[in-house]
């Protein structure tokens, strides 16, 4: 399996644009570093970590938590593992370190983590052998014209498609610190050409507006697909493939 790419688009937010087009700042691929690199102000760290074997739930939580803190140790220079708390709607985050934001994601034996500094964000990752009721889903959580636009793909990109918009959806919820509880119609998804999302067509008031957003979509691996999102000025975006010791 291949976990050495990072595929980027930018969402424009023009609702007449159909297709995606490159973000000017996106890069190519994982790099594999042996000495972490600074996290610039005008910087995201896109970490994927895959664990290998057949881990269980618990073990993925754990090897999680445990390079997540080992990023935060160095990103904030500390000699200890900093306390990490939960938002109301269970966003982690460090009480002690408030200009140092981070989130994660996992699918499986696949990790995203994502940092930067003084921007919340958000990310997620899904995997697109999955068995789903794609129609009833779509219409029961998507808005009324996402679900149409799924309807009108051909039916072998409809589940890749309706993936990335829940991922990018997913992502926006848990960059502002909302649940699924939020409602994901209330983050509504242009499909481009392909199935691919094109684009942010309208928020709910507490998300702010749409032109203010920033959505990096991502092939992280074979089989999966993934979103990163924050309410900013566009950022460097660096990835990197994690070592599950580093």
């Amino acid at each position: 399996m291949s976990v050495d790419r990072l595929w980027v688009t930018d969402l424009t937010v023009n609702r007449n644009v159909r297709d995606t087009r490159p973000l000017p700042l996106a890069i190519g691929r994982f790099e594999r570093v042996t000495d972490v690199p600074p996290l610039a102000d005008d910087e995201i760290h896109v970490w994927l970590l895959v664990i290998p074997g057949t881990p269980a739930p618990r073990e993925v939580t754990a090897a999680s938590r445990a390079f997540l803190e080992r990023k935060l140790m160095h990103y904030a220079k500390l000699d200890r593992v900093p306390e990490i708390a939960r938002g109301e709607h269970g966003k982690p985050y460090a009480p002690a370190l408030p200009d140092l934001d981070f989130n994660l994601s996992h699918a499986r034996d696949h990790v995203l983590v994502a940092f930067a500094r003084g921007q919340p964000l958000g990310v997620d990752i899904e995997r697109i052998d999955r068995k789903l009721a794609l129609e009833d889903l779509a219409r029961r959580f998507f808005a009324a014209e996402e679900a149409d636009a799924l309807d009108r793909i051909d039916v072998a990109e409809r589940l890749p498609a309706f993936l990335r918009i829940w991922t990018c959806k997913e992502a926006v919820l848990k960059a502002i610190g909302q649940g699924l509880s939020f409602g994901l119609d209330r983050v509504v998804v242009t499909l481009g050409t392909g199935g691919v999302p094109a684009g942010l067509r309208h928020l709910a008031d507490e998300a702010g507006v749409p032109e203010d957003w920033q959505i990096a979509l991502m092939e992280p691996a074979d089989g999966f697909v993934g979103a990163l999102a924050w309410n900013g000025t566009p950022r460097r975006i660096r990835a990197f493939l994690a070592d599950i010791d580093a």
